[in-house]
């Protein structure tokens, strides 16, 4: 399998991805303080949705990568 049908089917892959769970959620730790034995931590939650263009326009431009490939 050369690059570009590897890209191809990663794009693919990606945008069905994005489609499915339409987003992904991380956690960040933002404020960090000690004193003496005793730590805090305050961790966040963030999420960031996929907008539903960015998935179909991966696998449009991974489909076209992947005919481009079959062709040259």
């Amino acid at each position: 399998m050369n690059a570009l049908k590897l890209v191809a089917v990663l794009l693919i892959a990606a945008g069905l991805i994005g489609l499915i769970y339409g987003g992904f959620t991380y956690t960040k730790t933002t404020h960090d303080a000690k004193l003496g034995p005793i730590e805090f931590s305050v961790k966040e939650k963030k999420t960031v949705n996929v907008p539903i263009w960015a998935g179909a326009g991966a696998i449009v431009v991974g489909a076209v990568l992947l005919v481009a490939g079959k062709k040259g």
